[in-house]
């Protein structure tokens, strides 16, 4: 490949987080077409620098790199296959995947741009909105560790990248982040109605454990949340909930028997079936309130 800022990355989907991953690119020097579904969103990067495409196709003819994020496999195979991004790409060209979608999707994906002979990366991100606007997202990728390794000036542009395996490891490791994300929100949820309940303050409780060995950016973040009760959300229950049934599916693949997560995962789909679905996943506090009676 040429020298690497002369790389052309056509990125695709510039919404809350594939926004600023995109700025933080022009901010390295790398010309960067973009595409959204809803146009403002990609026009709002032309002050920085970004060539506004009118179609997938159009952004990444020519690009030497294609990104998405995405919001669901779907809309990946829409992009990739129906929109004909796969079909105007040279071979040798890559497509990085950021969105989070299910690993036998993204394993797949692989495979048919393979046919194509463009390599495929899948490259989930955590960090959430904060992250990207700081470029310090971890980033798990999975696929081919000689072309990731070749890619390492991109994606320091946007955070802190780790190899973690073949195709469809990446998604894999996401979804067992958002395992343990869940778990622990429904852990310091669960001791927040315990301290209340014997007649400690939570905001207390929560100062007291922190840098203890219970620290967490969960209890940092999230415990805020339930102390301040700003569910206004940064991750909806309904997201969450998308990515734990996605755990317990690959649960079941691979003939595990994981009793915390189908517990927090009924737990996430009884609050989004009674109206937490836009409540930020902290809210499962909530949830527990109503169990227990507790009226605030």
């Amino acid at each position: 490949m040429h020298n690497s800022k002369s790389r052309v990355i056509a990125f695709i989907g510039t919404g809350l987080m594939g926004g600023p991953m995109a700025r933080n690119l022009l901010k390295t020097g790398f010309g960067v077409r973009v595409w959204n579904r809803s146009a403002e969103k990609a026009q709002a990067l032309v002050a920085d620098g970004a060539v506004l495409a009118a179609s997938p196709a159009e952004a990444a003819n020519g690009a030497d790199i294609v990104m998405t994020m995405l919001s669901d496999g779907n809309a990946v195979q829409d992009v990739l296959f129906d929109a004909g991004v796969a079909g105007v790409l040279a071979k040798g060209s890559i497509v990085i995947d950021c969105s989070s979608i299910a690993p036998p999707i993204a394993r797949e994906h692989a495979g048919k741009l393979k046919e194509f002979g463009i390599h495929h990366i899948d490259a989930p991100v955590s960090g959430g909105v904060v992250g990207a606007t700081a470029g310090t997202l971890a980033i798990m990728a999975g696929g081919d560790e000689a072309v990731i390794s070749n890619l390492s000036d991109v994606f320091a542009a946007m955070g802190r990248l780790t190899y973690v395996g073949p195709s469809g490891a990446g998604q894999l490791c996401k979804l067992a982040n958002q395992q343990i994300v869940a778990i622990t929100i429904g852990a310091v949820a669960e001791a927040m109605m315990l301290v209340e309940a014997g007649g400690a303050s939570r905001e207390g409780f929560r100062n007291a454990i922190r840098g203890g060995f219970a620290e967490s950016r969960i209890l940092e973040l999230h415990g805020e949340r339930m102390v301040k009760r700003d569910f206004v959300p940064g991750g909806p229950s309904k997201f969450q909930l998308k990515d734990l049934n996605g755990v317990l599916a690959t649960a079941q693949d691979l003939s595990l028997t994981l009793p915390l997560t189908e517990q927090i995962t009924q737990e996430f789909a009884d609050f989004v079936g009674d109206g937490g679905a836009d409540i930020d996943h902290s809210g499962i506090l909530l949830y527990l309130e109503k169990l227990n009676k507790q009226t605030r």
